[in-house]
């Protein structure tokens, strides 16, 4: 039996029925050229339910001892272990949208995984357009984090389409094979590790780090902390700070990688900036709109891996920084140079800490939140406004026994005080978000995907690169801008001098800025409204009755500029 270390226990102890505490994601998948849905969904649920020796922890339950979740607690095997019950296969009616696959996810995740038996599910879904399949799989986060959840995803696959896995993903086999791609070491065994066990206690007694870092926690409390952030610290109460229940609403989106990737380096930050940045951005714009919008800044949670490099077996490895949002600032550019001091004064205050020090001193900062939930004040008092995480994933186009994995959308987990849940992973040349929330609490929380574009939008406008990129809302722009160019062009067969006299006073800004796309467009704009306004001023001629039926082609290709507005992968 393996004892759970005290983070592990923590996420036992809080959970009940409003707060499950486990993390999850929906993969979502193209089917393979030419195969069978029903026949190639039936191989894979037999693939998963077929394995000698599972690897931990889908083949271990929870033993607690007399005391329960409050005394030790240990992983044990499960010696009646039924996969039948564990891995499940559900379908959508067809052609199922992405609508009610979100549904689906949000009522699979609102419920709690039984503790009598090994604490995850897996659930395959049929009934996608466009032959598409997903899997939403959910595990405790007293068994798995964020990065071990990707380890999982990624030992089931390969980078080659040709490829067929037949053992389980399940397997230990599995991951020895994946671990052997990585040319990772082995772990070390019990032994090895009681014979290192003195000079780690040494080590890790010396506190010198831990006393730094406390230290630079009391001084935000003082005032002299500079950009720091810190839980419970100047935390506005908003209306995503309350008390919560069990039902969910899930919400996905992609966006390019390059795109934001883009905005951090522009602004001389890096790409997790540049995220908090768009989170933060769209959290202001959706307060506004509900005219909640504090006069101090939201605070979001950051987690932080502090798994060693090739570690895929530990359960938990996870710190946690404070950032600043700055959601007060309405320039975008002093937004984000105030977020990356507040990220960068965090992670300086972990770098000379080891693994153990740095986990050691989140639960301690985290002690408050241990009296106010069995009190029933950690929505009054929330040591953030908001949870935001990025988990790397799969920088390669990945494929399950031919299927190509199109997305790794993430749903993470809402607790007392903190209703709202924004995980994001990278897959390939994309971004993919996942939005979990309190379904009483933000029932429409799906505005916020919105919200995140036209914050990024806003970034890139202010860092000068919407110039020079198609963005989604330039793409409706330029269908404005050719509309008005085939109207004024209609016209002008009409009446020649109101074409002469329209491009006459339009050409000098055009030639001016002949190099700023949008400023065309403005051109171009005007141009039409005095060719119609000439056009007013003279009767009607037989022609220009016609020129006026050349705004048909609204509902053709402008239509079809307006349909791609949101990233290919999901939409809402």
């Amino acid at each position: 039996m393996k004892k759970l270390s005290i983070l592990d226990s923590a996420f036992l102890m809080i959970e009940k029925r409003e707060t499950p505490m486990h993390v999850g994601g929906l993969n979502l998948f193209s089917l393979p050229d030419g195969a069978d849905e029903q026949t190639f969904l039936h191989t894979l649920a037999e693939s998963l339910r077929t394995a000698d020796e599972l690897q931990p922890p889908f083949g271990q339950r929870l033993n607690t001892g007399r005391l329960g979740v409050l005394g030790p607690m240990y992983w044990q095997r499960d010696d009646s272990l039924d996969l039948d019950y564990h891995i499940r296969h559900s379908a959508l009616p067809r052609p199922g949208r992405y609508r009610e696959l979100f549904s689906l996810v949000s009522r699979l995740h609102g419920t709690l995984l039984d503790r009598n038996r090994p604490l995850w599910e897996m659930h395959l879904i049929e009934g996608l357009q466009n032959r598409q399949f997903a899997i939403y799989s959910k595990y405790h986060h007293a068994a798995i984090d964020g990065v071990k959840s990707v380890h999982l995803t990624q030992s089931m696959m390969s980078t080659n389409p040709d490829d067929r896995i037949h053992q389980s993903p399940l397997s230990m086999a599995a991951m020895e094979r994946y671990r052997a791609s990585l040319a990772l070491p082995r772990p070390p065994t019990e032994q090895e590790i009681r014979n290192v066990a003195d000079f780690l206690k040494a080590t890790y007694d010396s506190s010198v780090h831990l006393t730094t870092a406390l230290k630079r926690f009391a001084s935000v409390w003082t005032g002299s902390g500079g950009a720091l952030a810190m839980p419970w610290h100047d935390v506005p109460h908003t209306s995503l700070n309350t008390t919560v229940d069990g039902a969910r609403r899930f919400v996905a989106q992609s966006w390019p990688f390059a795109r934001i990737h883009a905005v951090g380096k522009a602004l001389d930050g890096t790409f997790n900036d540049a995220v908090l940045a768009m989170c933060a951005g769209a959290l202001r714009i959706y307060l506004q709109s509900r005219n909640e919008l504090p006069a101090q800044s939201l605070k979001a949670m950051v987690p932080i891996s502090l798994r060693r490099e090739g570690d895929i077996d530990s359960s938990n490895a996870v710190g946690a920084i404070s950032a600043d949002l700055a959601t007060h600032i309405a320039d975008p550019i002093k937004r984000f140079m105030t977020i990356q001091a507040s990220t960068r004064a965090g992670k300086e205050m972990y770098k000379d800490m080891s693994p153990q020090e740095a986990s050691l001193f989140m639960q301690m900062t985290q002690m408050p939140g241990l009296l106010l939930m069995p009190l029933g004040l950690i929505a009054r008092f929330p040591p953030f406004s908001t949870v935001i995480s990025n988990v790397p994933g799969p920088r390669k186009t990945m494929y399950w026994n031919g299927a190509r994995l199109e997305g790794v959308y993430p749903a993470s987990i809402v607790t007392e005080g903190i209703a709202m849940n924004i995980t994001l992973v990278t897959c390939g040349d994309q971004v993919d978000f996942g939005i979990i929330a309190c379904r009483r609490t933000m029932p429409q929380v799906q505005r916020l995907i919105d919200d995140m574009e036209t914050a990024l939008v806003e970034l890139e406008e202010a860092a000068g690169l919407a110039s020079s990129k198609k963005k989604p809302k330039a793409k409706s722009a330029s269908g404005a801008a050719a509309k008005a160019k085939a109207k004024s062009k209609a016209k002008a067969k009409a009446k020649p001098k109101a074409k002469t006299k329209a491009k006459t006073s339009a050409a000098p800004k055009t030639r001016a800025k002949s190099t700023q796309t949008r400023v065309k467009s403005r051109a171009k704009a005007k141009a039409k409204a005095k060719a119609k306004a000439t056009s007013k001023a003279r009767p009607k001629t037989k022609a220009a009755t016609r020129a006026s039926g050349t705004s048909r082609p609204r509902t053709g290709p402008a239509a079809k500029k307006r349909q791609s507005v949101r990233p290919k992968s999901v939409a809402k």
